[in-house]
């Protein structure tokens, strides 16, 4: 079989490694997954998704795109419509309480008001009171759709300025409290972005096969097994592993084809299968002071003061 593989990513540093815990360590805890368009969370966090909803997390899927340039066919109203249903699909397969479209045109993101996404995503954040976010990163170089570095930018700024008091008053006015994202995980789209933590999604590849094979409007495993079982009935031939109904067949193209990238960063870490993420660490402004040093100097050096 022809070397088909590519480079995932780039590790970074100290590589963490995500693994399934056990129970619902995360219970009551929200997650927030932003996606550009519909095939996004299927490729690059499904089984991420899948895992930190069965350990107690609460999901929301956010879409800031309309999809119209990608579906089966030339009506872009129709190619909306399909892809908001996979969408959905989506969501359901993955667990996912609720799916916000934000509806920016698709490709031209970059020609929307960046303060008006930044508003509906901090809305979103402090309204949903969201622990984890999932979306590109920001500085992910290589990357050739706006959409993608538009969402991400957003996503960044937004789930800081969701913590500031004096951000959106109206928002505080309505009843929303200030509420920062502490958690990021970018995933890596391009060969050579940077990712830090692994994340064991073993146990979950029968939602991530699920993820992948709901988005048949523009996935590039969605409805191919279906597709290639029709085209080799025409020539008279038959894969058996494709036998059964249209899902069955594209279920079982993506666990042949769709799953060697995962499969391979996965063994290179021990594991049968794995999503690599990009976490950021903890952002503190060159020449801030440290308050716990300062408590420090007082206790060490503070002397009473001499009365008159």
């Amino acid at each position: 079989m022809p070397d088909t593989t590519r480079d995932y990513g780039t590790p970074l540093g100290d590589i963490t490694v995500e693994r399934p815990a056990p129970g619902r360590p995360h219970e009551g805890k929200v997650l927030a997954a932003v996606q550009a368009h519909a095939d996004d969370i299927p490729l690059f966090c499904g089984g991420a998704i899948a895992k930190l909803i069965h350990e107690g997390y609460i999901g929301y899927l956010i879409q800031t795109t309309n999809d119209e340039k990608c579906g089966p066919t030339k009506s872009l109203g129709q190619t909306i419509l399909s892809n908001e249903r996979e969408v959905e699909d989506l969501a359901r397969v993955l667990g996912l309480k609720d799916v916000f479209f934000l509806g920016y045109r698709n490709h031209f993101m970059d020609e929307a008001a960046a303060t008006e996404l930044r508003a509906r995503l901090v809305f979103l954040f402090r309204a949903l009171k969201v622990d984890t976010v999932f979306t590109f990163n920001p500085w992910g170089h290589d990357e050739e759709n706006p959409d993608h570095s538009v969402t991400g930018h957003a996503v960044e700024a937004a789930r800081w300025m969701a913590g500031m008091d004096k951000d959106y008053p109206e928002h505080l006015a309505a009843g929303l409290a200030p509420h920062s994202v502490r958690e990021r995980y970018y995933w890596v789209v391009r060969p050579g972005q940077p990712y830090n933590r692994v994340v064991d999604i073993g146990p979950y590849i029968d939602a991530k096969v699920a993820a992948m094979s709901v988005n048949k409007s523009q996935g590039p495993a969605g409805a191919n097994g279906s597709r290639l079982r029709a085209r080799l009935a025409g020539q008279g031939l038959r894969l058996p592993a494709l036998d059964g109904d249209d899902e069955a067949a594209d279920r079982a193209y993506i666990r042949l084809f769709g799953l060697r990238e995962y499969q391979r960063l996965g063994q290179e870490h021990g594991l049968d299968c794995a999503e690599a993420f990009y976490v950021p660490p903890a952002v503190t402004f060159i020449g801030a002071v440290d308050r716990d040093e300062v408590q420090h100097y007082v206790v060490q050096n503070a002397a009473p003061v001499k009365s008159s």
